[in-house]
């Protein structure tokens, strides 16, 4: 079958890099695309806001499948629009996104599901908020209810803090997401990500990740759409996993499917593993990135074929997901400036006998020339017996790429190295 794959990105690069591999894959298209994403897929030019382009361009191609990679489209309803043309899609509709696209939204529906999640309250106005904070502890966790590319989350340690954030989000900082505000309370832990794969009946599990969101080395710095992650996840157990799963995934799928909104696609779950157990920090409707490129890289599957089952509610039929035993270990190499305003048009040399697999983020080519195009710019990503092993394969691959104007964090994967080291 053709299939065509929606985003630019790191981890659409990985999405790319697995699908082409199937034995179902006859061509692959992909838009917009990047440099990396080219070597696996044809490249076409479609605006992704006009759903009637897309579906004609399905159409015309014979296209058998639709992989949606990032949030935004399935919040703006692109999946309902290729659903009702008859075109098979992975990824929500656009109620079902909502579990991403609102905060708000996730947290009533975890309080009558009654999912584990930190306490919460809604507010709609700078002044109800602000009256808020008076019912919390600090810190203060202030969310933007809507869609901020991963950075609507503020962590504020003094009521200054927080009520300086809280005018930031109602004073246009974080745009139309900031228009209403969730305020919970601070979850103390470790924090790791877990996958499920539903077609709205029937889960499974898709792995687990640890990704690495803060900017600077040891976790300090502003927050960021991720710096690196490794997989798996093992502060993440077996017993945790299968808990997450009876506890947080499936009344998930439940209450989805119960309002008439049935979720389909991948389930990314962000937990906090507190003393009480896991608990659920938030829903993403898509693929993490740079966990993404992570899972990949250990899956072992034909994804094409598990995708497929997805999106036509026949995910009880599959395989089960199976995945590599050995660890993978990605680092973000970012333009110097990111997270705030990042330097563009830098050039980028990947020498050969790099041993790793560099998935494109956010890249270009002038005069032949791979440069720069984006905040974070490459994903180096390797394996290794142990997540020790894959971190020193990662950076040495790092280390071997020309990129002056580009930065990375040096401890990726620290916390299970060092876990590592002590067993």
């Amino acid at each position: 079958m053709n299939i065509l794959l929606i985003g630019s990105g790191g981890r659409e690069h990985a999405l790319a890099w697995k699908l082409a591999q199937s034995p179902h894959c006859d061509t692959l298209f992909a838009t917009p695309g990047n440099p990396g994403i080219a070597e696996e897929a044809e490249l076409v030019e479609l605006n992704i806001l006009d759903h009637v382009a897309v579906i004609t361009f399905c159409a015309g191609y014979d296209i058998g499948l639709v992989v949606i990679g990032p949030e935004a489209p399935l919040v703006d309803g692109l999946a309902d629009s290729l659903r009702d043309a008859g075109i098979p899609v992975f990824g929500p509709n656009r109620k079902a996104a909502q579990l991403e696209g609102s905060k708000g939204f996730t947290k009533d529906m975890c309080a009558a599901a009654n999912i584990p999640t930190a306490g919460y309250r809604r507010h709609d106005s700078k002044i109800s908020a602000l009256a808020g904070l008076a019912e919390f502890q600090p810190p203060f966790v202030i969310k933007a209810d809507g869609l901020a590319a991963g950075k609507g989350v503020i962590i504020a340690e003094t009521s200054q803090d927080a009520q300086a954030a809280i005018e930031d989000m109602f004073g246009g900082g974080f745009g139309d997401a900031g228009a209403s505000v969730v305020l919970e309370e601070f979850m103390t832990g470790e924090e790791a990500s877990f996958f499920a794969l539903t077609d709205g009946k029937d889960v499974v599990a898709f792995g687990s990740a640890q990704d690495h969101k803060r900017v600077g080395d040891g976790d300090t710095g502003p927050n960021t759409g991720g710096m690196g992650a490794y997989s798996p996840a093992a502060v993440l157990t077996d017993a945790m996993q299968a808990d997450v799963m009876e506890r947080i995934i499936k009344p998930t799928v439940a209450y989805m499917s119960a309002q008439d909104m049935p979720y389909s696609g991948v389930l990314f779950a962000g937990l906090m593993l507190t003393h009480e157990g896991p608990k659920l920090i938030e829903y993403n409707a898509r693929f993490g990135d740079p966990e993404c490129q992570v899972l990949m890289l250990r899956y072992s599957g034909d994804l094409a074929a598990l995708m497929l089952a997805v999106a036509n509610g026949q995910l009880a039929g599959a395989p089960a997901p199976a995945f590599l035993p050995e660890a993978a270990l990605t680092v973000v190499m970012a333009a110097d400036g990111y997270p705030g305003t990042p330097e563009k048009g830098g050039a980028i040399v990947l020498k050969d006998g790099i041993k790793a697999k560099i998935f494109h983020a956010g890249t270009a080519e002038k005069d032949g020339q791979l440069i720069a195009n984006g905040g974070r710019v490459l994903n180096v990503t390797a394996t290794g017996a142990t997540v020790t092993e894959a971190q020193l394969n990662a950076y040495t691959a790092v280390d071997a790429i020309d990129f002056p104007t580009g930065f990375c964090r040096r401890d990726i994967g620290w916390r299970e190295v060092e876990r590592e080291a002590e067993a």
